[in-house]
């Protein structure tokens, strides 16, 4: 049986059981928060547990390492349409150890779609246009760093309310346990006395929890 016909044939029985009547919610996150984190498999059930997530409770964005590459993107479009479209007050990046984007090598995967069958013509074609994609494509040097940049990017993004906090936050995969390495209120305090940089090495101590 195909993974398709295993999906389809649970869901009809999802449905008929009316399993998801205890799931049911509304489009507004009742926490009003908005996580961006990884799409690591590891994170999927993980994650909201040790978070004391619900369904409902927030919006949750996912990718590979949880990076922020483009400012313009449809991470942070994301981000802005739970703002202030659907009541979302706070943003978290959360980050974790042994991530598949540290230091991942964009040479490999360019060879890797070379090995499936894509052309080296459209891998030329991609790159005339002007994408470079070695860039796209790369990770992080370490996971810290990681969340402290797409962290930084929507910090100063410039379509961001000047309300908002935005923490960074690593979890262990394995454990679930969580640290705050990038602190939103105390970012926003800062900014509000113009003081924009005491809380660069809050943000930079990997050891800071709460």
């Amino acid at each position: 049986m195909s993974k398709m016909s295993d999906i389809l044939t649970y869901n009809e029985q999802f449905v008929s059981k009316k399993e998801y009547e205890q799931y049911l919610t509304d489009k507004y996150p009742e926490k009003r928060m908005v996580i961006i984190t990884c799409m690591d498999t590891r994170l999927v059930e993980l994650l909201p547990k040790a978070m004391n997530l619900r369904n409902g409770d927030a919006k949750i964005i996912k990718n590979a390492g949880a990076i922020i590459s483009q400012p313009f993107g449809s991470v942070v479009r994301s981000v802005l349409v739970a703002i202030y479209e659907l009541e979302a007050d706070e943003v978290m990046v959360v980050g974790h150890y042994g991530c598949g984007m540290t230091g991942l090598n964009s040479d490999h995967i360019v060879e890797k779609a070379r090995n499936r069958g894509v052309d080296d013509v459209v891998l030329d074609t991609l790159t005339n246009s002007g994408i470079k994609l070695h860039h796209w494509l790369r990770g992080f040097d370490n996971v810290h760093e990681g969340v402290l940049n797409s962290v930084r990017t929507l910090r100063k993004h410039p379509l961001l309310p000047n309300d908002v906090p935005v923490h960074g936050m690593l979890i262990n995969p394995e454990t679930g346990a969580l640290e705050w390495i990038a602190d939103g209120y105390r970012y926003l305090e800062d900014q509000a006395q113009d003081k924009p940089h005491s809380s660069d090495a809050a943000d930079h101590n990997p050891s800071m929890t709460r």
